[in-house]
């Protein structure tokens, strides 16, 4: 997104300065200019003239996907504050903090993934002629999703343990492909038990059941248990 605006200072460099204000730009060195007239002292105050420049700037994918949020959470009348963390090689978190966020998150973080997959389009959208790098932006309200993450990985793990211990499948409720990744990276460090996806677009589900270790387990278990009886009779 491409922003253009005169504006005039003592000095060019004070100029430079309105400008990266008035564009939000994150410095200086971002931002393209023309000095469309030069300071002039005058003589006794009589004849001065400030000088004007004209300059642009670029917002970049996280920039365009900053501004989208913000205005989306003023419109919805939530006061937070709205931060932008740039963890580097495309990879942007949008962190909100404040009273009423909650609004944001909706049932297991469904409005929160509707609007982080609006944030993507925005920050991504590119206009006539316009180069931008792709980002990834990743939308989190007050730590949710690290909450989320942990929670799913305990409900993976308890949910292993009763495949084990009963020998049955164990199907999850529908969930993203983001929580559907957490659930099978977790159970791939648990022996003996394996995950599949089922269903299709919103209505996938993971399911737990025995792989083969844990089949060949069981058998070992329940013929110990047969020797362990037959060596009482």
């Amino acid at each position: 997104m491409k922003r253009e605006v005169i504006v005039t200072g003592k000095t060019i460099e004070e100029a430079v300065e309105a400008a990266v204000r008035e564009l939000g730009a994150p410095s200086a060195e971002k931002i393209s200019y023309t000095v469309l007239e030069e300071p002039k002292r005058g003589l006794f105050g009589i004849g001065a003239a400030p000088a004007k420049i004209s300059a642009t700037y670029t917002a970049g994918g996280a920039e365009v996907a900053l501004e989208f949020v913000k205005k989306i959470v003023a419109d919805m009348g939530i006061e937070a504050a709205v931060r932008l963390e740039d963890r580097g090689e495309g990879d942007v978190r949008i962190n909100i903090e404040g009273n009423g966020v909650g609004v944001l998150i909706g049932h297991h973080g469904e409005t929160l993934d509707a609007l982080q997959y609006l944030a993507n389009l925005a920050a991504n959208r590119k206009g006539s002629g316009e180069r931008r790098e792709y980002v990834k932006i990743t939308l989190d309200v007050e730590g949710y999703r690290a909450k989320r993450e942990e929670a799913l990985r305990a409900l993976a793990r308890r949910m292993a343990e009763r495949v084990l211990k009963y020998k049955k499948s164990v199907m999850l409720e529908p969930m993203n492909p983001y929580e559907r990744r957490i659930i099978h990276s977790e159970v791939q460090l648990i022996e003996g038990v394996s995950t599949n996806s089922i269903g299709s677009e919103n209505n996938r589900k993971v399911v737990l059941y025995l792989d083969e270790k844990g089949i060949r387990a069981g058998k070992k278990t329940a013929s110990k248990k047969k020797e362990d009886i037959a060596d009482e009779d």
